[in-house]
């Protein structure tokens, strides 16, 4: 048997010794025809069978040219993996339309608990078999990578056992075996035995309680079997270390490359590295060093910005989440050479950003503070998903790209992967979208070991460390985790070595829930609820389990959640058709305690059971009324999911600006799943769009009002990278007769980019009532205002009797238990509301491949106070006379700016709906319109006149401040002039112009930002995009303070605020904010005046004071006295003149009150 060599085990010692650098220092070549580097074997097919019926043993099969006649032949997945079991079983024709009822269990069996395989079909080991040419020439080696098995493995060469099961084990684990002796000219043959996955106790993967368990336990082979041919020396492991200063004004890179010499004699060569800037453009940073590596070791070159200053790049393209910025990535390509030849190669990508995290807000529940983020120094309120990926592990770089796309529409920026990682495509695509990743292990199996052993402590280590080479250069993974437990000090130990050692420098958090470990100390993170919770349940910042220090479950939006909803999700009719059978249908409406297969297997309710939707539709019936019909259950199903995910979502901004326990974070428990799924989704397997998608996405949208459920406020809130002006805000609340109860306005308001502002309005709402006095429904109508246009419609609907939570019952629970539940049922009795609706189709490029655009404008044509209530819109395949065609005839593919809006009469709403032509499938669209009181009706939307104009050229881009950028552009020549312009930077509009120029403000020192600009036309047909433009604004500093207590007498203090200009542009007039605890004041300030709000005070400059020069620093004396006996406690919140202060101790683990980008 051949030794092998875990990645784990790469020895040697680090080169950094003088380089050549240069954009001329030639990069060697590669000689014709030599084969080198990685490839994917079975990229052409795998064999695929049972052990059951091949009956021979591992040296026949592995043996060139054994007959495979009656073996599954099998097609790689697009990561070059050919999968699990079943997959094989799958395309070959066993069990058609799987995922329809309970067709897997029908075929394959059930499997059901985590544990050991259980299906006889499957408690056998399967064989894996593939042929490959390695083309190898004199002097090079032949290595066999295997990265990680879905259960263990036997593995076979050319009728040569290489490794058995007790080595090749772990689904994240690298193996690299050295079978240069085995390798015989022509075909050659790989054979793997694998054997049963018992993730209980395995390290492998499972899928906890979050669906059906896949009957073969995901046994197989998930990523691709490489082959990898070297000369004597080989070069692998190339990433890029980098340290980014606080202002984002420079970058020093550092580069390292593992060199291995794979002879029995010492040898020599030397290493190009190649940084190109993002797109291509400007000049290549070329490094260059010799290496000499003893036989048969391995060695680490670096190259650091001290031995060569190129790498240390001025004013760098920085990385931003999609919301924020641009997502410029760098190349990294690294050349071996030998005698003037290129003998080896490696190729990456790397984002230029840093991500840091504290824990903030101590409180009574969160004793150490609870977990925050910041990305480039900038606070961030996680607004995230859980991430599932395909039940059966089937990757499809398409089906990702089609769900950020659904993601982005949605408005979260990050997903979180709990144990299950993805091939390095995943992490790409991430990269390019901006979508943050929140990576880490997994829970509730024998990823939570207790107490492992010496084996099981190298195999997690080892894990680890791959883990760590595949995401380190991924500017998108943002954190890193264990699950619900947090580490032993062992295995901790091994993690964090493993990290350092592949320099995967991301926030490494010790748990999911609050707990802490030896190293990391505190997590300062929270899980649950899982199941049925009200909307107003996410409001409560008060309650938790005393008797339970990782306060689980305790799920208001205070600290960062880490997974949480309000449990299942009820599809649209349109979906539920493609998965359930008649009878699974009939029994949703019907029988709530019904085991629904396509929810997960645990049977009955309550508790951490999952199985059915007994406590959602408990209290779906009790507000909303009973129903007759499965019509009439999914559209109430639809309106108690979008007020659900709307108000966790909106929840957690609202109460980001608090000062103890701020919300930090909620992760939405799941945002998708890997097959179709009644439970834990906002978008469903088939791409669905339920209510529970179109309320978050509401709740997130860029530029947004939200009313409070807690104290009944207007809370606006800027989750764009670019300051909005020119804003207004109006409130209406109408009775269920549509009679105007209140109608307010605030106008004149600006939002920065992240700032978060609360109270701007105050409704005036019906009293409460309590039974026995009838309940009143009401609703409260938001308009946020950009100029004339309406830029975000929020529609909510109360009840005078709200719902009200058992506390006492429900803390430590994964569900609420009620006292009473809002009575909403009024809605029942509303009259029936005339809709009227014109829609058109023209050509125009979206996300996802995205090529055509159906618009449609929705009018209330009541002649009665009559609201059209939860109006939703569908594209349709259908007849040129605005019929439908029979069937499923969705459009699944459409992302839509809004959908499920509420109307009252007079009011109208442009919903737009972007999708591919092809998934007409040669149909005319059509747009379907339906509501809770508005019948059904079927709006042609036909192409034709709305030609799209032409697309404007030569954009540019110059930096005009170091907070602006000025965007010009011309007209086609001999196009028709455009009537008005619009401004992209990604998917979000950041200015308007009517002349061929805009700026766009409000953005950060020292960013870069890429736009492009679409011109419009008098009807509104929008051209495709221009090319796209870059620009970086100067300077890249901030404003910071720092304040540091220069007198404490016990009952009296004194603080010096010392204020430092590194913004770029100087400072004409000021104010320094802050929060002190209640038994803080302040008397008196030298060079500035003194005023408070409650706890809130205000430092405002005198004319002596005002100027602060760029480079500069001023100080200000302030003090106060405090109650005696207590002890001093230091200002927090800090902000300076509408920008976050950033600098020094007493703001540098405390989000603002409200957030800013530097001035």
């Amino acid at each position: 048997m051949l030794s092998a060599v875990a990645m784990l085990a790469v020895a040697g010692h680090t080169a950094s010794g003088a380089a050549t650098a240069g954009p001329s220092a030639p990069v060697p070549r590669f000689a014709a025809g030599a084969a080198h580097g990685l490839s994917t074997l079975g990229a052409t097919g795998w064999k695929v069978l049972s052990s059951a019926t091949a009956g021979q043993g591992g040296q026949q099969i592995s043996t060139p040219g054994f007959d495979t006649a009656g073996w599954l032949p099998v097609t790689p997945d697009d990561a070059g993996a050919p999968g699990t079991e079943i997959t094989a079983l799958l395309q070959n024709g066993k069990c058609p339309n799987v995922f329809f009822a309970d067709n897997m269990k029908t075929c394959f069996g059930t499997q059901k608990k985590i544990g050991p395989e259980t299906v006889p079909q499957f408690m056998v080991p399967w064989w894996y078999r593939t042929d490959f040419t390695p083309g190898l020439q004199a002097g090079q080696t032949a290595s066999l990578v295997v990265n990680g098995i879905v259960g263990q493995a036997d593995v076979w060469v050319n009728g040569k056992e290489v490794a058995t099961q007790a080595t090749v084990t772990g689904a994240y684990t690298r193996f690299t075996f050295d079978v240069t002796s085995l390798m015989v000219t022509g075909t050659n043959s790989v054979a793997l035995e694998v054997y049963p996955n018992d993730p209980s106790k395995m390290l492998t993967l499972d899928d906890v309680d979050w669906n059906q368990i896949p009957p073969d336990n995901n046994t197989g082979i998930h990523f691709p079997v490489q082959f990898d041919v070297a000369s004597a020396l080989g070069i692998g492991n190339a990433h890029v270390v980098q340290s980014t200063s606080a202002d984002l004004s420079s970058s020093a890179l550092t580069v390292k490359a593992d060199v291995t010499n794979n002879s029995a004699a010492s040898q020599t060569g030397s290493v190009t590295a190649t940084v190109t800037p993002p797109g291509g453009t400007g000049t290549p940073i070329v490094v260059q060093q010799p290496v000499t590596v003893a036989a048969h070791a391995t060695q680490t070159v670096s190259f650091t910005p001290g031995q060569n200053p190129g790498l240390t790049i001025a004013h760098p393209q920085i990385w931003w989440p999609y919301q924020l910025g641009a997502q410029p990535l760098y190349t990294l390509d690294t050349v071996l050479a030998q005698g003037g030849v290129a003998t080896g190669s490696t190729h990456e990508t790397f984002g230029i950003r840093t991500v840091t995290s504290a824990l903030v807000g101590k409180s009574a529940g969160a004793p150490n503070g609870v977990r925050s983020f910041s990305v480039n120094g900038r606070p961030v309120v996680i607004r995230g998903g859980g991430f599932a990926e395909d039940l059966f592990l089937r990757y499809s770089s398409s089906g990702i790209a089609r769900q950020i796309a659904l993601m982005k529409n949605l408005g979260i920026n990050l997903v979180r992967i709990e144990g299950h990682f993805f091939p390095d495509d995943f992490y790409q695509q991430m990269d390019a979208a901006g979508m943050m990743v929140d990576s880490g292990f997994q829970c509730c199996d024998a990823w939570e070991n207790d107490s492992p052993g010496a084996a099981d402590l190298a195999v997690r280590k080892l894990s680890s460390l791959t883990i760590a080479q595949h995401e380190r250069n991924h500017p998108s993974v943002m954190s890193f985790s264990w699950s619900d437990n947090a580490p032993g000090a062992a295995e901790e130990a091994g993690t964090i070595d493993a990290f350092a050692q592949a320099d995967f420098a991301v926030p490494l958090i010790a748990s999911a829930e609050y707990n802490s470990s030896p190293k990391l100390g505190a997590s300062g993170e929270k899980e649950g609820p899982y199941d049925y919770v009200p909307p107003n349940y996410w409001y409560d910042t008060s309650h938790f389990d005393k008797s339970d220090s990782t306060l689980t479950n305790a799920g208001g939006s205070w600290g960062f959640d880490s997974e949480q909803s309000a449990g299942n999700t009820v599809p649209t009719q349109d979906s539920i058709s493609r998965f359930m059978s008649a009878s699974d249908q009939a029994a949703l409406w019907q029988n709530p305690g019904f085991n629904q297969y396509h929810a997960n297997y645990e049977a009955g309710h309550g508790g951490y059971k999952f199985g059915t939707l007994f406590v959602f539709d408990q209290a779906l019936t009790s507000r909303y009324g009973t129903w007759s019909d499965l019509n009439g259950y999914v559209e109430e199903a639809q309106v108690q999911n979008y007020e659900n995910t709307r108000a966790q979502f909106e929840a957690f901004m609202d109460h980001s600006t608090n000062a103890a326990a701020p919300s930090t974070g909620t992760v939405y428990w799941q945002v998708n799943k890997g097959w179709p799924t009644l439970l834990w989704d906002l978008y469903n397997y088939d791409g669905d769009q339920a209510g529970s998608f179109f309320g978050a996405k509401k709740a997130n949208g860029t530029l947004h009002a939200l009313y409070a459920l807690d104290n009944n406020t207007v809370t606006l809130d800027n989750l764009g990278g670019t300051t909005q002006n020119g804003l207004t805000v109006e409130s209406k609340v109408y009775d269920t007769a549509g009679t105007l109860l209140d109608d307010q306005q605030a106008t004149g308001l600006t939002l920065n980019s992240q700032q978060v502002r609360n109270a701007v309005l105050t409704p005036k709402v019906p009293a409460a009532t309590t039974p026995p006095a009838a309940a009143k429904t009401y609703f409260v109508e938001l308009l946020l205002r950009q100029g004339n246009a309406v830029v975000d419609r929020n529609v909510y609907w109360q009840s005078t009797q709200q719902d009200v939570v058992n506390w006492a019952s429900t803390l430590g629970n994964p569900q609420a238990s009620m006292t009473q539940y809002a009575n909403l049922q009024a809605l029942k009795s509303l009259p029936q509301s005339a809709v009227g609706a014109v829609a058109s189709t023209r050509s125009l490029p979206g996300p996802d491949g995205a090529d055509t655009v159906s618009t449609v404008t929705i009018t209330n044509t009541s002649k009665t106070p009559t609201v059209g209530f939860f109006l939703r819109a569908d594209v349709r395949r259908g007849n040129p006379d605005g019929t439908e065609q029979p069937g499923d005839n969705q459009v699944s593919s459409g992302l839509w700016d809004d959908n499920d809006v509420t109307l009252w009469p007079g009011e109208s709403q442009t919903l737009n709906v972007s999708y591919r032509a092809a998934d007409l499938h040669g149909a005319t669209p059509v747009i379907s319109l339906s509501g809770w009181n508005a019948a059904k009706i079927d709006v042609p939307a036909p192409g034709g006149s709305s030609t799209a104009p032409a697309t404007p050229v030569d954009p540019t881009a110059s930096a005009t401040s170091s907070s602006t950028i000025e965007v010009g552009w011309t007209e086609p020549a001999g196009a028709d002039p455009a009537v008005s312009y619009k401004v992209y930077e990604g998917g979000a509009v950041v200015a308007t112009s009517t002349t061929t120029s805009a700026t766009v403000s409000g953005l950060a020192a020292g960013s870069t930002h890429a736009f492009t600009v679409t011109a419009l036309d008098a009807a509104g047909h929008e051209s495709p995009p221009s090319a796209p433009v870059t620009a970086t604004t100067p300077g890249g500093g901030t404003v910071s303070v720092t304040i540091t207590k220069t007198a404490d007498t016990g009952s009296t203090y004194a603080d010096t605020a010392t204020i430092t200009n590194n913004s770029g542009s100087a400072v004409n007039g000021w104010n320094l904010q802050f929060d002190l605890v209640g038994r803080m004041t302040v008397t008196s300030a030298t060079g500035a005046t003194v005023t408070s709000n409650a706890h809130h005070w205000t430092l405002t400059s005198i004319a002596s004071d005002a100027a602060i020069p760029v480079g500069a620093s001023i100080t200000v004396q302030f003090g106060g006295g405090y109650t005696k006996g207590k002890p001093y406690q230091p200002p927090v919140n800090v902000t300076f003149t509408g920008q976050s202060a950033l600098g020094g101790a007493t703001s540098a683990s405390t989000p603002s009150r409200t957030r800013f980008h530097p001035v």
